[in-house]
C-alpha cells in the first residue's frame, strides 16, 4: 500500500526542486510580487516540458533523473546568485501564513488519493476512480520513455500511448528519483498541483490588489464548493432532479483538485501563460519567450482540452484585443514573436498532437469535438423546451449553484478591474485574463467531446475560468473601495457552499466503506506473487471487474494502484480512457473478458488471450466465477505457475512461461 510518509517527502522534495527553479526564471521575467507565486507551476512547467524529451533521449534511468535534477537545481541557485531581478519594484507579497494555509487546503484533495486502513480493511474515497492512471506511471518508471500502453495489448497494436500524460510523467521523476511507488508520487504530485495553483492564485490577487491579505481570501474560496448540499435540505435532493441534470463532474478547484489535478496544472499553466503573453507585450526577452513556449507545451501536454483547445480560444481572443491597446510601434514586434512562439509551442508539442489526432481517428473517426450546449435542465421539462431553455440556465443557474462564491464576485471584480485606470502591465494582464475566463466559460458553454461517456472537455475547460474567478473575487474584496457587494455575494456564497466543502473534506479523508475493503487489503500479497512469475515487460490479467465495489464505477482499481505490470485488457473504465479502440471492438472485448472470469469462457476465448491480446500472465482469485469453472485449467495455452488454497492461482502463457513450482 501507499505510504504517506514516502508521499510526504516525495511532496517536499517536489516543491523544493521546482520552486527553486521556478524563481528562478521568475524574478528576472515577473514583477516580484508576483514572482513567488507562479515559482511553482512555472518550475514545474518549464522542468516537465524540458525533461521529457531529453530523458526520452538520454534513457529514463534514477541516475538520469537525479543527474538532471541536481544539474537544474545548480543553474537554478547560480541563477539566483548572479542575476539581478529584472523588476526592482516593491509592493505587496504573499505572506508566509498564506502558502501555509495553501499548504494545509492542498491536502484536502492529496488525501482523498491515500488509501484509509480501518481494522483489517483499506478503504479508498471516490477519487481514486480517475486516479486509476497509476499505471501511467508505474509503466514509465518500470519500462521508460516513450511510455507504452499499460492497459492494452492486443497483437498487431500500435505501440505507441495516446495520452496527455505530461503530469504523470513528472510523477514518474519522483518515483525514479525517490524510489518510491507510483501511488505515492501520485498523491504528492496531487498535492503539489492544489498547492502550486493555489500559489499562483495568491500571487495574481496580492499582485493585482497591493494587499497580503488577498492571499487568505483566495484559499477561503478555493475551499467554496457547490451549493447542493445547501439547496437538497429545501428540496430534499442533492442532485435536484428532475429540476437539473445529474451533476456528472462540472464544479469548481476542491473537487478537481482530487479528481483530474492533471487538468488543474494544465489551467494554471494555461492562465500562466497568458500572464507571461500580456508581460511580453510590454517586455520583450527571448528568454521570456522561451519560457511562454514551454508553458504552453506543458500546459497541453498535461490537458488536450484545456490546455489545447480552450488555451487556443482564449489566445485567439486575446491578441487582437492586446494588441489594440498596445503602443503603434510596439505591435509588429509583439506580433512575430508571438508567431515564433506557436511555432516553437507547435514544433515542441507535435508528438502529443499527432497522438491525439490518431487516437480520434482510431476511436471513432469523426469528429472529436462538436457544438452542443451545456446540459443543464432535467426531465421536469419537455426535451424542446429544456434544451431550449438550457443555453440560459447555464449562466443564471448552473455557475452560481457550482461556483457561488466567486461566480458573480469574481466577474464584477474583473469588471470593475477592467474599467479602472491602472498600470499598463496589469491593465494587460487583466485583459489577458478576462479573455481566459471567458473562453473557459464559452467553450464548457458551446462545446462538446465526443469521446467518452461524459462531456470532458465542458467538464475541464471551465477550470481556467474557476482559477481565474478565485483570483479576481479576492482581488475585489481588498482593492475597491466600494466592495460592499462583491464581499456581501462572495461570503454569503462560501458560507452557503460550507455544508458541501465539509461532505466533500469527510469523503476524501474516511473513503467510502464497502465489503470488498478486506479483500483489497489481501491484494498487495497477489500481486507481489504475480510478479515473480511476471518480468517488467510482460502483460497481465485479472478479472476487469474485480474489486469493483471499491470504486463509483467498475475499475480493476487493485491492478491500476497495486500490480506495477502492464495489463493486456485492464477493464472498459480503463481501456475507454486511454486506449484508442473503437466503441464496439472495445464493448466486444469487454465482454470477452467478463465471459472468462465468468467461467464461461471458451477454448477460442482463452487462446486470444494468450495469442491474440498478448496476456502472459492471468490471475484467478476466489471472487471470479471461473474459481469454480477455470477454462485456464485444461487449456493447452496456459500452464498453473503458483497456486496457493483459497487465494489464487497465476498462470503463464506456455510459449514463456516459467516451470511450474
Amino acid at each position: 500500500m501507499a505510504s504517506p510518509l514516502n508521499a510526504a517527502l516525495a511532496a517536499l522534495v517536489a516543491t523544493a526542486l521546482w520552486t527553486l527553479l521556478g524563481y528562478a526564471l521568475a524574478r528576472r521575467l515577473m514583477p516580484r510580487a508576483l514572482a513567488a507565486g507562479v515559482a511553482p507551476v512555472l518550475g514545474w512547467a518549464v522542468q516537465s516540458a524540458v525533461t521529457l524529451p531529453l530523458l526520452t533521449l538520454i534513457g529514463f534511468t534514477p541516475f538520469a533523473v537525479v543527474a538532471v535534477s541536481a544539474l537544474c537545481v545548480i543553474a537554478a541557485i547560480l541563477s539566483i546568485k548572479f542575476t539581478a531581478a529584472g523588476d526592482d519594484a516593491t509592493g505587496a507579497a504573499i505572506p508566509p501564513w498564506g502558502f501555509a494555509a495553501a499548504a494545509v487546503l492542498a491536502l484536502a484533495p492529496a488525501v482523498a488519493i491515500a488509501p484509509k486502513v480501518s481494522g483489517g480493511a483499506v478503504y479508498l474515497a471516490d477519487p481514486i476512480f480517475d486516479h486509476s492512471k497509476i499505471a501511467i506511471i508505474d509503466a514509465m518508471t518500470r519500462q521508460g520513455l516513450p511510455p507504452i500502453d499499460p492497459v492494452y495489448g492486443a497483437a498487431g497494436g500500435h505501440g505507441q500511448f495516446f495520452y496527455y500524460y505530461l503530469w504523470h510523467y513528472s510523477a514518474a521523476e519522483l518515483a525514479q528519483a525517490l524510489r518510491v511507488i507510483g501511488w505515492e508520487a501520485d498523491i504528492a504530485l496531487t498535492w503539489f498541483t492544489g498547492f502550486a495553483s493555489l500559489c499562483l492564485l495568491m500571487g495574481v490577487a496580492v499582485w493585482l490588489g497591493k494587499k497580503s491579505s488577498a492571499a487568505i481570501w483566495v484559499v477561503l474560496f478555493a475551499a467554496a464548493t457547490s451549493l447542493r448540499v445547501a439547496l437538497s435540505w429545501i428540496f430534499g435532493s442533492w442532485t435536484l432532479e428532475p429540476f437539473l441534470t445529474d451533476p456528472t463532474g462540472f464544479a469548481g478547484w476542491l473537487f478537481q483538485a482530487a479528481w483530474a489535478p492533471q487538468h488543474v496544472m494544465s489551467a494554471a499553466c494555461v492562465l500562466l501563460a497568458m500572464l507571461l503573453i500580456a508581460r511580453y507585450a510590454v517586455q520583450r526577452s527571448v528568454a521570456l519567450l522561451l519560457t511562454l513556449v514551454l508553458v504552453v507545451v506543458a500546459g497541453f501536454e498535461s490537458s488536450t482540452y484545456v490546455g489545447g483547445v480552450t488555451f487556443a480560444v482564449a489566445a485567439l481572443a486575446a491578441a487582437p484585443l492586446l494588441i489594440a491597446v498596445m503602443n503603434r510601434p510596439s505591435r509588429l514586434p509583439f506580433v512575430v514573436g508571438m508567431g515564433v512562439a506557436a511555432a516553437l509551442a507547435l514544433i515542441l508539442a507535435l508528438p502529443f498532437l499527432e497522438n491525439q489526432l490518431y487516437a480520434v481517428a482510431a476511436r471513432s473517426g469523426g469528429d472529436a469535438i462538436v457544438f452542443d450546449h451545456f446540459a443543464v435542465l432535467g426531465s421536469m421539462l419537455p426535451e424542446g423546451l429544456r434544451r431550449a431553455l438550457d443555453w440560459p440556465a447555464y449562466w443564471l443557474i448552473l455557475l452560481p449553484i457550482e461556483f457561488p462564491a466567486t461566480y458573480v464576485p469574481g466577474a464584477l471584480a474583473l469588471v470593475v478591474m477592467l474599467r479602472s485606470s491602472v498600470a499598463r502591465p496589469e491593465r494587460l494582464a487583466i485583459l489577458a485574463m478576462a479573455c481566459l475566463a471567458g473562453a473557459g466559460l464559452s467553450v464548457s458553454w458551446l462545446l462538446a467531446s465526443t469521446i467518452g461517456d461524459n462531456n470532458d472537455l465542458g467538464l475541464r475547460a471551465v477550470l481556467p475560468a474557476a482559477l481565474i474567478l478565485i483570483a479576481t473575487a479576492s482581488t475585489g474584496l481588498v482593492l475597491w473601495p466600494r466592495r460592499a457587494v462583491i464581499g456581501a455575494i462572495a461570503i454569503a456564497g462560501l458560507i452557503l457552499s460550507l455544508p458541501d466543502t465539509f461532505r466533500m473534506i469527510r469523503s476524501n479523508v474516511e473513503g467510502t466503506p464497502v465489503a470488498d475493503g478486506t479483500v483489497f487489503a489481501a491484494t498487495p500479497e497477489l500481486w507481489a506473487a504475480v510478479r515473480q512469475f511476471a518480468p517488467p515487460t510482460a502483460r497481465v490479467v485479472n478479472n476487469p471487474l474485480f474489486l469493483e465495489d471499491l470504486t463509483p464505477w467498475p475499475a480493476n482499481i487493485s491492478w491500476a494502484l497495486l500490480a506495477n505490470r502492464s495489463s493486456c485488457f485492464a477493464g472498459r473504465e480503463l481501456t475507454l480512457a486511454l486506449a484508442p479502440l473503437p466503441d464496439k471492438m472495445r464493448e466486444a472485448v469487454n465482454d470477452q473478458f467478463i465471459r472468462v472470469f465468468s467461467g464461461e469462457g471458451t477454448p477460442q476465448d482463452t487462446s486470444d488471450l494468450a495469442n491474440k491480446y498478448g496476456c502472459d500472465v492471468v490471475v484467478v482469485v476466489p471472487q471470479d466465477k471461473a474459481w469454480g469453472h477455470d477454462p485456464f485449467a485444461a487449456s493447452p495455452d496456459y500452464r498453473l505457475a503458483d497456486s496457493r488454497d483459497g487465494k489464487w492461482r497465476i498462470y503463464a502463457v506456455v510459449k514463456s512461461g516459467p516451470a511450474v513450482r
